[in-house]
């Protein structure tokens, strides 16, 4: 399908209408990156305001410190949250919330709060249709 300017779109309807399909895959890689767990997490987590790397292990259970250091660097490479050095001995870093990042905090708390209220429905839902195993338990 092509708009009048000619170009492709990914859709006719729905959310993906309007959307020139030559972007759909970066959309979806940004999907992928805001969607993921930990980057959520942590996004929530600064809503408090800067935070260092310690902390941020502490107020994020199960992370690991590859991950948390993974995403971090993903979320500053993509404008979502900042990095700040200071040159102090020892040295210390801090990580806040970009304004691009503080656009998506209202969205991730919904989808959080959403998952806390909803667990037990969905862990009974689950537990009836025979699934008790967590889907991505095998990815840090």
């Amino acid at each position: 399908m092509q708009d009048s300017a000619g170009i492709g779109m990914a859709a006719s309807v729905g959310p993906c209408a309007g959307i020139p399909a030559d972007r759909m895959d970066f959309i979806r890689q940004v999907l992928d990156r805001v969607g993921d767990k930990w980057s959520m997490l942590i996004i929530a987590v600064l809503e408090g305001g800067p935070m260092r790397y310690t902390d941020l292990q502490r107020q994020i259970p199960g992370i690991s410190q590859r991950m948390l250091t993974h995403t971090l660097r993903q979320l500053t490479q993509d404008g979502l949250i900042t990095r700040t050095a200071y040159a102090e001995v020892p040295p210390r870093v801090e990580y806040a919330l970009a304004p691009l990042g503080g656009g998506l905090n209202e969205i991730v708390k919904q989808l959080i709060g959403w998952a806390a209220d909803h667990h037990d429905d969905i862990r009974a839902n689950r537990s009836r249709a025979g699934t008790t195993a967590e889907p991505s338990s095998s990815r840090s």
